[in-house]
Formats: C-alpha cells, structure tokens, sequence
C-alpha cells in the first residue's frame, strides 16, 4: 500500500483511535528486535555473530578492513550508510577486558575508519561510541564492539526533527549534580 502522501491523516481502520502521529514503517527492523544473530549465551560458542564472521571472506562477512587484533564490518541493522563497527578478534565483553595492543588498535582501525568514511561518503562528522553492557543498550553485549555512525550536515536524529521531541530522563540540574559527586579529583 503506498503511503498516503497528503497533508489530511491516512485513515486507519482496525489499528486502535486515531490520532495526530504520522508512522514511520521500518520493517527490517524487525529481524534485530526479535534477535536475529544474537548469541544464546555469553561465551564464543554461544553462537556470536563477531566470532563467526572472521572466519568468512571479507565480502560475505562485510568486513571492511582486519588488523592483528580487531576487524572493521558494516553494521548489518545500520543507523546510517556506511555504519561500521571496530570488533575485537577475542571474545571480551568488557572494554576494560581488553589488552594494551587491542586497546591500541581499536583506536587505530577507528581513525582509519573515519579517514576512509570521510573519502568515500564525504561524512561530516561521526556518532562513535560503545554501548557497554545490555544495560547501555548494547545489542550483543557478549562482544565488545565500537560503532562509527557517519553523519552529515542537515542529517540530524529523528526524534527533534520529526517529533520535536528530545528524550530526556532526568532534569539537567539533578545531572549536573549526580556527575560533579562522582567526578573523580587529581
């Protein structure tokens, strides 16, 4: 069905009262939040996607670039073109779990990364980060990963763009607070 591209709201028979919400359908979306290629459990063999992909080929794996310790791979369920991810080859959950030479080159692989992002796509800037533990949103926590979201000028999130709404869980000042306590002294 094509979506209704008038300014009057597509009449919805059958899905609730309607309201003021325009819907943004994002059907393959769902393969990742029913778990597509999760692991089972918190060991390599519990069937991580980041430790069977390096043993494909690089096109099969979308691995963009290996190093002795960590790999670049497209991000499957990207949040933008070109999404990439710096995954070490060992199976650590924890950032901290991490060597001195992974450490090191997972920073290297992201500069290389955001060198070839920025050759090949033009990217402005770059959403880069790591969601550590399931808590912080990490999809396979199991497995340490780094993403880098390329990012353009005028391409900003959707929420405030099409919501004009920020997410927001607690008041800045009770923010401010909670970190200036926790904010570590020389």
């Amino acid at each position: 069905m094509l979506h209704n591209m008038t300014t009057e709201p597509e009449q919805q028979i059958g899905v609730g009262v309607q309201d003021a919400f325009q819907r943004l359908w994002t059907p393959h979306r769902m393969a990742y939040i029913q778990g597509e290629n999760k692991p089972t459990g918190p060991e390599a063999g519990d069937g991580c996607p980041f430790c069977f992909i390096p043993a494909k080929s690089d096109e099969d794996g979308l691995i963009v670039a290996r190093g002795k310790s960590v790999y670049a791979v497209l991000n499957l369920y990207p949040y933008n073109g070109g999404h990439l991810m710096i995954v070490p080859f060992r199976h650590v959950a924890d950032y901290t779990d991490l060597d001195a030479a992974e450490t090191a080159e997972l920073a290297d692989l992201t500069k290389r990364a955001m060198v070839a992002l920025r050759t090949a796509s033009g990217a402005h800037g770059f959403n880069i980060g790591l969601n550590q533990g399931a808590a912080a949103g990490a999809g396979i926590a199991a497995h340490l990963h780094q993403h880098i979201v390329p990012r353009w000028g005028g391409d900003t999130n959707f929420m405030p763009v099409i919501g004009h709404t920020k997410v927001l869980p607690q008041l800045l000042a009770d923010t401010r607070a909670m970190l200036a306590q926790a904010w570590p002294m020389d």
